[in-house]
């Protein structure tokens, strides 16, 4: 087994457990290619040249890129890995920009702060991808406050 075999199963693995099964096989496919870093782990996962995850440093979870969330957001079912906005915010959030708890609609009630998320509109049209910043809990009785650092939204340049 090359080693390049060995971080395709690694990664897979992990998506699995981080997204639920099936995951590690949607977002990456045979043809991945790895950036490692000094010390020969994985940093950055490719497919025909587009970004679609990196594995973070401190925790090794995977963050998603545009592309990677849309491939998962073809697999995954809603409401699962999904926070849910309002229309009014549908343009600001798919530029990039922070998703704040006032416009948050619905979201997975499994989801933990922390969690790598998929931001959606209300008819589940995917605008960006980023990290949940609140506990579902305190999103629904906040009404304050950054709910979701955008990472990535799909109309960025």
């Amino acid at each position: 087994m090359t080693s390049s075999d060995k971080n395709l199963k690694k990664v897979r693995i992990m998506a699995d457990f981080q997204f639920g099964k099936g995951s590690g096989n949607a977002l990456f496919p045979d043809s991945v290619t790895f950036q490692l870093s000094k010390t020969k782990r994985v940093r950055q996962i490719l497919n025909e040249g587009k970004h679609i995850a990196t594995a973070r440093a401190k925790d090794g979870t995977l963050t998603l890129s545009i592309e990677g969330a849309a491939t998962l957001h073809g697999q995954i079912p809603s409401p699962k890995g999904r926070v849910v906005v309002c229309g009014d915010a549908v343009p600001f959030v798919a530029k990039g920009k922070t998703t704040f708890a006032k416009h948050v609609l619905s979201l997975d009630p499994e989801l933990r702060a922390g969690d790598e998320v998929m931001v959606v509109s209300e008819s589940d049209d995917l605008l960006a991808t980023g990290q949940l910043l609140l506990s579902p809990h305190e999103i629904s009785v906040l009404d304050k406050g950054a709910a979701v650092d955008v990472r990535r939204g799909r109309d960025q340049s």
